[in-house]
């Protein structure tokens, strides 16, 4: 007879007032009730409770919202605002769940799976002219189509990240 271990999840519940930059590149579950101000890059799920006073730019995979937010927000898989949520600033789902009674003050641009140029460029935060220039170069992994260049956004992510692991070394 064969039993299954249970995985222990990682989780991490924030109650403090913080400031900085966290960045996690395991996954994690991550539950922020107090204040934080910076920049948060998480993968796993991210929870900001009703309690939490948001002021940061963050990217994550799932990210439920149920407190106040002041920034912008990348969800790569899901953006979930539940009703007790306040958002303030732009905000770029894969796919959104927006609950009766949140309010969301900015911009939403969906997530596809497939980005051009400029939506490259709006995603990684970078000038139009450095994404034309890595992919004239083969740097950065794309197609193109014609005269366009298409960019795959999961391939996107992996190159960052790979990019990022090479620097850090």
């Amino acid at each position: 007879m064969a039993f299954k271990k249970k995985i222990e999840e990682k989780i991490l519940d924030v109650d403090a007032s913080m400031q900085g930059t966290l960045s996690f590149k395991d996954p994690v579950n991550l539950r922020i009730n107090g204040k934080f101000e910076g920049n948060l890059e998480t993968r796993g799920n991210l929870t900001i409770g009703q309690t939490a006073a948001i002021c940061a730019n963050i990217v994550g995979d799932n990210i439920i919202i149920g407190g106040k937010i002041k920034g912008r927000i990348t969800a790569k898989e899901r953006l979930t605002l539940l009703p007790s949520a306040v958002v303030e600033g732009d905000i770029y789902p894969a796919k959104l769940n927006v609950a009766e009674g949140a309010v969301l003050e900015g911009r939403c641009f969906m997530l596809s799976d497939y980005l051009n140029c400029e939506e490259l460029a709006r995603y990684l935060e970078v000038d139009l002219n450095s994404i034309m220039e890595w992919a004239n170069s083969g740097k950065m992994p794309g197609r193109k189509e014609g005269s366009d260049w298409r960019f795959e956004r999961k391939e996107i992510d992996n190159w960052i990240a790979s990019e990022r692991t090479e620097h850090n070394n």
